[in-house]
């Protein structure tokens, strides 16, 4: 009996197969995209010409947004512009330029300034702020986290033609230069010159390229 009941679910997938392949639902799913970028357009302060947003998106802030042309993202990207937290008023920015490609699970936050340059490349779940919870001195250290207030030691500069792989972060006060490379899971506490490949933790430069 299992394995009739088996049989017939595995003809009803091929059914199905057949009758809505794989093309269809990319195709629906760009259509569904190209709604959905509409929508979340309103809620930022700009964003470009033949640009295509994947659902969800987590966005605060967006009036601080601002997106070049071509820019594509995949899906749970979370973008947060703080402008107030715990009684603190910030004035941030974040600025994309155009042709930059965001992968899946990505984070972005910004109570200063955050630049991607033009032709930037985001791999998966890369972290990138120019703030912290609390400087690292004893009177932030004696409140939990959460309470801390945020600080931020300077805005972040990812400058063209940059690549950021997997799992990276990039922590304030840093600019990396044009056609630079960060290795998957590095961890970017300084600024990086152009034409550099950097990997690990902290991220230290292991080839240049001229």
């Amino acid at each position: 009996m299992k394995k009739s009941i088996k049989k017939g679910i595995q003809y009803l997938v091929l059914f199905f197969y057949f009758l809505f392949p794989p093309k269809f639902f990319n195709n629906l799913r760009s259509v569904f995209n190209y709604f959905y970028t509409i929508w979340i357009r309103n809620g930022l302060n700009s964003l470009g010409n033949g640009s295509s947003l994947s659902r969800p998106i987590y966005l605060s802030g967006g009036k601080y947004i601002s997106i070049g042309h071509n820019f594509k993202c995949d899906q749970r990207l979370r973008i947060d512009a703080i402008d107030e937290f715990l009684g603190d008023n910030f004035s941030p920015k974040i600025i994309i330029g155009d042709n930059v490609a965001i992968q899946k699970d990505c984070h972005i936050g910004a109570i200063n300034k955050i630049v991607l340059g033009n032709n930037v490349l985001l791999a998966s779940k890369v972290y990138i702020s120019d703030h912290s919870h609390g400087e690292i001195n004893r009177e932030a250290l004696v409140l939990p986290p959460a309470l801390r207030k945020l600080y931020s030691k300077g805005p972040v500069i990812i400058e063209d033609n940059v690549w950021i792989g997997e799992g990276a972060v990039v922590l304030p006060n840093v600019t990396i230069g044009e056609n630079s490379i960060i290795g998957a899971n590095a961890v970017v506490t300084k600024s990086i010159p152009k034409n550099s490949v950097v990997g690990g933790n902290p991220a230290r430069i292991i080839r240049e390229l001229n």
